[in-house]
């Protein structure tokens, strides 16, 4: 996994986000998890967003148990989880994948959002005094 850029975490909207690389090795376990929550917590950043092709193709198969290995351990160390980018082609392959991505969007630690426009958005609108 590379690691993430130098520097604080880029500030989307009311909270701190960190971000990312697009390239890179494909994150694909627990491992990588908790290196970017160490990361994230290390900098003061509440949610991580990872770039929707930075995940393993065995995140978007359920039945590998790998997005619910992730998703774990970012809600064991309570940092949000944004993953950035287009889904369509895994949803499009998985009626459970495309109920999970919804289910997850109604909730407050897993997201999907199409670009961090998106993100920005949503974290602005969960802000206290809003």
């Amino acid at each position: 996994m590379n690691p993430p850029p130098e520097g604080p975490p880029a500030v989307l909207a009311s909270g701190q986000v960190l971000l990312c690389e697009p390239e890179g090795t494909p994150l694909r376990d627990e491992r990588d998890a908790l290196d970017l929550i160490g990361e994230a917590r290390h900098r003061g950043a509440g949610w991580v967003a990872i770039p929707a092709g930075r995940l393993h193709d065995d995140f978007y198969r359920l039945r590998t148990l790998v997005a619910g290995e992730i998703v774990q351990k970012f809600a064991t160390y309570r940092i949000g989880l944004a993953i950035v980018g287009d889904v369509s082609r895994h949803t499009a392959a998985s009626s459970a994948l495309q109920a999970w991505v919804y289910e997850s969007n109604r909730g407050a630690h897993v997201w999907f959002v199409e670009d961090l426009d998106e993100l920005g958005r949503r974290l602005e609108e969960r802000s206290p005094g809003r």
